[in-house]
């Protein structure tokens, strides 16, 4: 029996919804950005779907919608930051936090859960996967938009020079040029798609144990023990952050682990990497959300701890924003 239009459509395009997902938010930077041009896409994507012809894989055609609409999105908009791209470390531990501009757009995490589900086609889900480290994902903020494109498309996802130049309506030379540069750039910045070394199995859930264990205890030197002596801690949307493990140390002491229980914290994952979903104990039977913090880590020591102080992160990691202390925020959406 023939599929009707609308559930044609839907069968074939569906399975590229995630990694067009993962797409949009290496472009955009932002999970709240990428979820509405994804919705674009699809709209674009339906209207159009009579008019292709089979010409390039539907993959890519897919691909050529997302990535323009995500350079039409960008013509509009500022470039996203993360506190270190704006101005030094502070190696005062308890110096006076700065106000960040209201202009100012931060980068975001994205869940794991979003970008590759368990019944994914292993190919989606390395596509989904890869090229999505934090560190990555700022630096890409840097390059122009028609450079980030060409990036991800050639060095993330693995596209032939051809296929970028049609998803581009350019040519294969420009595409070799656009990203020799992109290359360059992020060369010079020293961040790469992979540039993450993290413990696996027990030993990574044992750490993660022992970091959240120490911020609910308000046990400063458990987490002294977990931090490598260069670590970094930035805490968007404040401009100030902190490097090496006094002063980072010496910032959570003072202004954060102050009393044991003050904080709940929920290990999860985003960027492909280990993430807890922070939520701040209230007076009576509630805790509210508070952010998220994603944790960088080389071997079994972390090495940067980016602490998102943004409450409307966590129902997009399956977090509740207000729950009761007794109970799993993960359960109450």
């Amino acid at each position: 029996m023939a599929l009707a239009p609308r559930e044609e459509f839907e069968t074939l395009t569906d399975p590229f919804r995630r990694e067009l997902l993962a797409h949009c938010y290496r472009m955009l930077g932002s999970i709240q950005d990428a979820e509405d041009q994804v919705q674009e896409v699809y709209i674009r994507a339906w209207r159009s779907f009579d008019q292709f012809e089979g010409r390039s894989s539907l993959r890519v055609w897919m691909y050529k919608i997302a990535t323009r609409v995500c350079l039409t999105a960008l013509e509009t908009r500022t470039r996203r930051h993360l506190p270190s791209d704006l101005q030094g470390p502070s190696h005062d531990s308890n110096p006076h936090l700065e106000v960040a501009e209201s202009s100012l757009r931060w980068v975001q995490p994205i869940p794991d859960s979003l970008i590759a589900g368990p019944g994914d086609d292993p190919a989606a889900r390395q596509n989904s996967r890869a090229g999505i480290r934090l560190a990555f994902i700022a630096a890409l903020q840097s390059l122009s938009a028609r450079q980030r494109a060409v990036l991800i498309l050639r060095d993330v996802l693995s596209m032939k020079a051809v296929e970028v130049a049609e998803i581009l309506d350019t040519t294969t030379i420009a595409v070799n040029s656009a990203l020799r540069r992109a290359r360059s750039q992020l060369e010079m910045s020293g961040v790469t798609q992979n540039e993450v070394l993290e413990p696996e199995g027990e030993a990574l859930r044992l750490v993660v144990d022992r970091y959240v264990e120490a911020f609910e205890r308000a046990d400063i030197n458990a987490l002294i023990d977990l931090l490598r002596t260069d670590v970094e801690l930035e805490m968007p949307p404040i401009p100030t952050w902190f490097t090496g493990r006094d002063a980072v140390s010496a910032f959570f002491a003072s202004r954060v682990m102050l009393r044991p229980q003050s904080w709940s914290m929920h290990p999860t994952r985003a960027n492909g990497q280990v993430a807890v979903a922070v939520y701040e104990r209230l007076p009576g039977d509630c805790v509210a959300a508070h952010g998220v913090h994603v944790l960088t880590f080389l071997g079994e020591r972390i090495a940067r701890i980016t602490v998102f102080n943004d409450p409307s992160l966590l129902p997009k990691f399956g977090f509740a924003t207000v729950a009761a202390q007794s109970s799993n925020p993960a359960t109450q959406e």
